[in-house]
């Protein structure tokens, strides 16, 4: 091996500071700016939402939906099913009660409508201003996430 300097053998892959480019090059050789991203929505509600396993006594629970409800045993409930939706509220005339667990039972005869069955997984969606609690059977999750996914791969699959 020689003595020889380094930059005497590999040529200098940066151009030097003397090289002059011609403004119509210069302007060929910009890039183009890159595309900005579309940033994901923000929440605008105060909405919590959970997922419970249907025991099969018809029993749900998840302890940050029912903490954000405020909702203690005894309470009474009101509920009714709307759309393929369950709906649970406090109804001072309700028969239904919030168990000593803290758990909503749903009755058998709501669970027969929304075809419900032990093992089944639902979405819980509190909404504390409202202190209402919409309980989401997989029919319904089913056709949300299909419409979204539609509107979503409308333009193209990537």
């Amino acid at each position: 091996m020689t003595d020889r300097p380094i930059d005497s053998v590999i040529p200098a892959v940066v151009p030097s500071g003397g090289l002059k480019i011609r403004g119509d090059l210069r302007a060929a050789m910009k890039r183009p700016p890159l595309p900005l991203a579309r940033l994901a929505p923000t929440r605008d509600c105060s909405t919590v939402y959970g997922l419970a396993t249907l025991d099969v006594h018809g029993r749900v629970a998840d302890r940050a939906v029912m903490a954000a409800l405020g909702w203690v045993p005894g309470l009474r409930l009101g509920i009714r099913e709307s759309g393929g939706l369950i709906i649970v509220g406090p109804d001072s005339g309700g028969v239904f009660r919030v168990t000593k667990e803290g758990h909503v039972r749903l009755p058998a005869v709501v669970r027969q409508w929304c075809g419900l069955t032990a093992g089944d997984r639902v979405l819980l969606a509190a909404d504390p201003k409202a202190g209402r609690l919409v309980l989401h059977p997989p029919a319904s999750l089913d056709a949300v996430v299909a419409r979204v996914q539609d509107e979503a791969f409308a333009g193209g699959e990537s």
